[in-house]
């Protein structure tokens, strides 16, 4: 039955863009990892070696949130603040540990970051918005043009709050260009080439095609016959997985982004429930949409 209700959505063609845009954006956060990590490495290396005042330990346990910071603290938040790219930043300081900022370059790294960072302690744990965020805001990152970034950040935001979960083709193409300009300007790493290679493949796939290998129907296509509907219905699973932890974990007072509201909440939900296979993969959350839905 599972298989059945997948395949349905899957002979969809604006799901299947939806699906496939999703599953890029994964492969790029993969790609970003080992990028965004080793240049932050080398960007706090930097900071240290050209200002010795923050090599001062923190002898205070400082919080932001007290806005009493000590001066090797004070001293870094001067430094993140010179280091954005934007003229007047808003800066999530709670995304922080500053007494952390000496000895973690992570630390460091999520004070150009969107709120909700302050539990990811490496860059694998953080989701490609995220990661984004950081290469356009983060001055380090000079060499890719932010324009670029932001259109990738923006066809990600219309994805995750799609209200049909459907894309458009045209919506795929300029996704995909906006994707290859940004690979483009960071390819200079192997682990990126492999990106590009891999979200060009996927791109491609017919995901309809990939089914019917799995039944062992007869196709030309053997080149994707390494795809099945256990392997799609785990990608579908992983992109609803992310929406729904962006839409249940973003504060509601968060006004300057683009946070989900209620509607977005019930139109996830409905979905979910509208297809019994997903609704029984994500009961809990489905349970704590609707004790909020009780509480409006």
């Amino acid at each position: 039955m599972a298989f059945e209700e997948l395949v349905v959505r899957l002979n969809d063609g604006g799901y299947k863009n939806w699906l496939k845009a999703g599953r890029c954006l994964v492969i790029l956060k993969e790609g970003l990892h080992p990028f965004t990590d080793q240049h932050m490495r080398d960007f706090h290396g930097y900071l240290l070696d050209h200002n010795p005042q923050l090599r001062n330990t923190c002898r205070a346990s400082c919080q932001l949130r007290t806005n009493k910071l000590c001066s090797g603290c004070s001293e870094w938040k001067k430094e993140i603040l010179k280091q954005h790219r934007q003229p007047k930043p808003t800066i999530y300081w709670d995304n922080c540990s500053p007494a952390y900022w000496r000895t973690d370059h992570w630390e460091l790294a999520k004070a150009y970051m969107p709120r909700g960072q302050a539990s990811k302690q490496r860059a694998d744990q953080c989701d490609a918005a995220a990661l984004l965020n950081l290469i356009n805001h983060c001055n380090w990152f000079n060499f890719v043009d932010p324009k670029v970034v932001r259109e990738v950040i923006q066809s990600r935001n219309e994805l995750m709050h799609s209200s049909n979960f459907r894309m458009t083709d045209e919506w795929m193409r300029h996704f995909q260009t906006s994707l290859k300009h940004l690979v483009h300007q960071i390819d200079q790493q192997s682990q990126m080439k492999k990106v590009a290679q891999q979200i060009d493949k996927m791109l491609k796939l017919n995901l309809s095609i990939s089914i019917d290998l799995m039944d062992g129907l007869e196709s030309d296509t053997t080149s994707q016959s390494d795809v099945n509907s256990d392997l799609v219905g785990q990608w579908e699973a992983e992109l609803l997985q992310e929406m729904l932890q962006e839409f249940l974990n973003t504060p509601a007072e968060d006004e300057d982004t683009d946070a989900p509201d209620a509607e977005h909440l019930r139109t996830l939900a409905g979905f979910l429930e509208a297809n019994k296979d997903l609704s029984e993969r994500f009961s809990a959350e489905l349970q704590v949409i609707n004790s909020l839905k009780a509480k409006e």
